[in-house]
């Protein structure tokens, strides 16, 4: 008997059957990473205006340290799942582990490069003179867990790309659980104040890649794969990172704008603006949930050769993404009056928080397309494409942002410059993938 062909209903079941078992843990293991700066700006907060708003250009400086490299997990995850589309394992976990050891050189050079220029770095970022010497507190001591950092990113692309993001979810549980008790026990029960945060952030990004390490090492002997670096491979990894590096650059100058603009505007402002920006974050990361599986599974597609099934897995996951975005928006205008005294007693921080929260709710279902036709041409390895329209889209953003204190605008006018920004990119994304150019098929692009 002859197996009935599969109907759209069937198939959609079936990707949703696929994105829902990644994209669900991948969720839970991302949102540790903004998960992290609510907790420091939650303790932190409570110590006063001016340690916050120093975490805010810390931590704005500090995610573009590390962000920057956020290659290091999104090429290895669709490197890898396209060699296990191929059926080729070996193969997969040696690029894996050229990533890591491409991750512990990048964390070198960059403690290197921050370490003494971080008072210069606050600095130019515009800090107040009442916040910079926390803020240079803070990036100083949390530069030193970069290492860590990136070989958390490296690593969990090499799990992500083998369809597995369950270890990653209990990793981020175990890090997040770690760093809130850390951050609560040296920054109070210590007296350490913000210098107790930054310590503990560093120690529980430490005992992360130390159990990635392990997962990924054991994996490498299970399959023969070698540990030893090999320049050729990290060189290859490095050059396969490089478009999709100015793409991170570009997007991490939008942030690195709007947060310097901010800084311009005033102590409360620029401390709404980090709450402001952790929660956007927290948000983008649950919607890249979808993207996370959405790498995994096209980069298997490809693989596989399976052209059909690769355009099929994006148009559902580009329905999940609109969807996730109309409920992520209706919450979050809906609770603003209940988490923001969780951050800040400042009324003076209060206001601005309360309205410009609102432009983030309504842009959400903008983000959702985003973050998911982000996650598709990055499966598909179309990292070129990506780098050039996040290029176009800075220079759009970047005169936008700029005027905003010119004209006198506040920190609502400066978060509808970030929707446009997020709606830029969204046309951008979306033409491409209406092209279809995006599709290569191979164990390699």
């Amino acid at each position: 008997m002859t197996q009935a062909p599969a109907t759209p209903r069937r198939t959609d079941r079936r990707h949703d059957r696929e994105i829902i078992a990644l994209a669900l843990p991948a969720f839970g293991s991302l949102v540790a990473e903004p998960l992290f700066v609510m907790v420091d700006s939650a303790v932190i907060g409570h110590l006063g205006t001016p340690q916050l708003a120093g975490l805010g250009v810390a931590a704005a400086l500090l995610t573009t340290a590390v962000s920057v490299f956020v290659f290091l997990a999104y090429a290895t995850t669709a490197a890898v799942a396209r060699r296990v589309g191929a059926g080729d394992l070996p193969a997969a976990i040696r690029q894996g582990m050229d990533g890591i050891w491409l991750a512990l050189l990048l964390g070198a050079a960059v403690i290197a490069a921050v370490l003494p220029t971080a008072p210069w770095l606050v600095e130019a970022f515009g800090a107040s003179g009442t916040a910079a010497p926390y803020a240079t507190t803070y990036l100083r001591i949390s530069a030193l867990g970069i290492p860590a950092m990136l070989v958390v990113l490296a690593a969990t692309g090499v799990l992500r790309g083998l369809q597995d993001t369950k270890t990653p979810l209990h990793v981020a549980i175990g890090g997040f659980s770690a760093n809130a008790a850390l951050n609560v026990a040296l920054v109070y029960g210590a007296g350490l104040g913000i210098a107790g945060s930054a310590w503990g952030t560093v120690i529980a990004q430490c005992g992360m890649a130390a159990v990635y390490l392990v997962v990924v090492i054991r994996g490498a002997r299970r399959h023969g794969a070698s540990l030893r670096p090999d320049a050729a491979g990290i060189r290859a990894s490095a050059q396969a990172g490089v478009p999709l590096l100015v793409r991170t650059l570009s997007l991490r100058a939008v942030l690195m704008i709007a947060t310097a603009v901010a800084a311009r505007l005033g102590d409360a402002e620029v401390a709404a603006h980090q709450i402001v920006l952790t929660l956007w974050s927290l948000l983008a990361f649950a919607l890249d949930a979808i993207a996370i599986a959405g790498q995994a599974i096209i980069g298997r597609y490809l693989g596989a050769e399976d052209r059909d099934g690769a355009r099929a897995a994006c148009r559902r996951m580009v329905q999940w993404g609109i969807a996730s975005g109309l409920v992520l928006g209706v919450l979050v205008a809906l609770a603003r009056p209940l988490f923001i005294p969780l951050f800040t007693s400042d009324p003076a921080v209060q206001g601005p928080l309360l309205s410009t929260l609102l432009v983030v709710a309504v842009t959400q279902p903008v983000s959702g397309i985003v973050f998911i036709l982000d996650g598709v041409l990055m499966g598909a390895g179309d990292g070129p494409y990506l780098a050039r329209a996040m290029v176009v889209t800075l220079a759009l953003f970047a005169p936008a942002a700029l005027a905003v204190p010119v004209f006198g605008g506040g920190l609502v006018a400066l978060w509808w410059t970030m929707a446009l920004m997020m709606t830029v990119r969204m046309l951008t994304l979306w033409l491409r993938t209406r092209s279809g150019r995006w599709i290569v098929t191979g164990a390699s692009r």
